[in-house]
């Protein structure tokens, strides 16, 4: 029967700490309404999975409270000490919580949330206390007061409560779905020339780009473009954002703009069965298993979502033909001068529904010019590809690897017939391939690889650079004398710690290795006459590639923008003759 009473203190107990769980995803979420139907909604999706999971582990320990005590535990059905010493642990877990989902959101958040949840954080602090004062008290007191202390540990639950979700922020972005408002695109005399300078400007995006792996090969002789470019260009750090989503970070990358001003802030949104729309999950405790298990549904961001301009908007009001390939977000796309190609063409142009669809491509006449390069990138016979057969892979890896393909190929064929100031393209597959196959890569890092293992597979990820390798090859063979090729990592990739391989294992995939969770770093590397040859500058952030391209192409930087213009990548003399100049904003 005692089991029984502390399942039932189990089940209370894990109820107060539920709460504490769902104040902090509202708290995260300051858009949603606090309406009873969001509400219920909440509590039955997100409250049934942690309300189960934490019942558990009190559980867990009640009953490992019994096993070591020296004298009987047999509690109430509802007991007042359990309930004081689990809520007090409930409520420093729900600050811990709190302030170390602070850290890591503080730059997806707006100032006036970001202080709604440090007051939160603080008040979950002091009901800990609270409740530690009444578990003292009640194991020192008699049985008399008793109703008295049990008042105590409810008002103290109630009223924390109540107060963070009174310091709760307000809404700080628009309604899923519904873009911001944006100018229609001005009419440009096409004979005059546009603004600010002619240079060329090429840009590579790269998800999941190692620096170090990048350094330690060339240094071994291997990528010999990416040699060039150390040898004789310049190399800064980029600082990512978390959760590293990459639509998230591109996102940024391409407005200059942090989540808070530009919109998108996870990879995408995620729906409670009533309808309600969350932005962002909380980060340490385990709310993935959310979307695993199915209580949330995850709906991806469409360019609908992005409340602030990207650079080829910002180019187009300049006059400046921009060509792009493969962003996130771009679907439905926007106009442009020059061409874009979404980043859903190539998953969707093969579909009924793709082939119907004139929103892949920007232009939409350009989609007959694109269809030929839907060919199987593995046909040993295509010798118009520039990036040669890989390794035999599974089919989840030859999925990214085709992308990006295919992708390469596109850009091919729209710049051969479209004259482009600035040339952007995304390549992807070095993310998901990196996450299973950098214990490979780096076999002292993870100490059980087999010799056969590193013989099979050690190549695999570095061929994958190679294919890259052969892009940039490409990209500073065609450039003239006062162009610029940007070489973008939005977010590193790196071992996956033994923790973390342990629960992989246990129940979750066990053949991951590699990880961006903890916001590895980015990097930026750039090439060409103005840039000052070897010069590895410190640290910037993924919001600096936008400012430095306006800056480069003399076009003012907004003031509203978070990011810098990196001039210490110039040589003196292109620094010295070209000042920053800024205007209010481009939006």
């Amino acid at each position: 029967m005692r089991y029984l009473r502390m399942l039932s203190n189990s089940v209370a107990a894990g109820t107060v700490a539920t709460s504490y769980v769902l104040v902090l995803v509202l708290q995260l979420n300051p858009d949603m309404p606090l309406d009873l139907p969001g509400l219920r909604s909440l509590a039955v999706t997100i409250g049934q999975y942690y309300l189960l999971n934490l019942t558990a582990v009190f559980y867990v320990v009640l009953v490992a409270t019994q096993l070591l005590a020296r004298e009987l535990f047999s509690p109430a059905w509802i007991s007042v000490g359990v309930q004081a010493r689990l809520g007090a642990a409930a409520a420093a877990a729900g600050a811990t919580l709190m302030w170390a989902n602070i850290r890591t959101f503080s730059l997806m958040l707006a100032p006036d949330t970001v202080d709604a949840m440090i007051r939160g954080a603080a008040t979950f602090a002091v009901a800990a206390l609270l409740l530690t004062v009444v578990a003292i008290v009640h194991r020192r007191a008699s049985r008399a007061g008793r109703f008295l202390r049990a008042a105590a540990v409810a008002v103290v639950v109630v009223s924390s409560l109540v107060v963070s979700l009174g310091a709760r922020g307000a809404p700080d972005l628009a309604p899923p779905g519904r873009a911001a408002p944006r100018p229609e695109l001005p009419v440009v005399d096409a004979s005059e020339p546009p603004g600010g300078r002619s240079a060329r400007v090429t840009i590579i995006a790269i998800d999941a780009g190692s620096l170090d792996l990048i350094t330690s090969a060339t240094a071994e002789g291997r990528l010999p473009n990416f040699g060039r470019i150390l040898d004789s260009g310049a190399v800064m750090h980029l600082a990512t954002l978390r959760p590293t989503s990459a639509p998230a970070i591109w996102t940024s990358v391409a407005t200059g703009k942090l989540p808070q001003k530009n919109g998108i802030r996870s990879a995408g949104l995620y729906r409670l069965p009533g309808g309600s729309v969350l932005r962002l999950l909380p980060d340490y405790c385990f709310a993935s298993g959310l979307v695993r298990l199915g209580f949330l549904a995850e709906e991806s961001h469409t360019s609908a979502a992005v409340r602030a301009r990207p650079l080829w908007s910002i180019l187009a009001v300049h006059g400046v033909h921009t060509g792009v390939v493969n962003w996130p977000l771009t679907y439905p796309p926007s106009p442009v001068r020059g061409f874009l190609v979404t980043d859903l063409y190539a998953r969707l142009a093969l579909t009924p529904l793709g082939l119907d669809d004139p929103l892949l491509v920007y232009p939409p006449e350009l989609n007959d010019e694109l269809l030929p390069a839907i060919r199987d990138p593995f046909d040993p016979t295509d010798a118009d590809s520039s990036l040669a057969s890989g390794p035999v892979l599974d089919e989840r890896y030859q999925a990214a690897v085709r992308i990006d393909r295919i992708h390469d190929r596109m850009l091919q064929r729209a710049s051969a017939t479209r004259a482009t100031g600035v040339m952007i393209v995304r390549y992807e597959s070095l993310d998901p391939i990196g996450h299973y196959f950098l214990r490979y890569a780096m076999p002292s890092t993870f100490g059980d690889v087999s010799d056969d293992e590193r013989q099979q597979f050690g190549r695999v990820l570095e061929d994958h650079y190679g294919l890259i390798d052969h892009v940039v090859g490409r990209a500073i063979a065609a450039l003239d004398a006062d162009d610029l090729l940007l070489i973008v990592s939005g977010y590193g990739m790196e071992p996956l710690g033994l923790g973390k391989r342990l629960v992989e294992r246990v129940i979750g995939d066990p053949e991951v290795s590699g990880t961006h969770e903890a916001a590895p770093d980015g990097f930026l590397m750039a090439y060409g006459s103005p840039v000052a040859p070897g010069r590895h500058l410190t640290r910037g952030s993924v919001v600096d590639v936008v400012p430095t391209t306006l800056y480069f192409l003399g076009l003012p930087i907004g003031r509203d923008m978070d990011g810098f213009a990196r001039t210490g990548l110039f040589r003196p003399d292109f620094a010295g003759e070209h000042p920053v100049t800024y205007i209010p904003t481009h939006e």
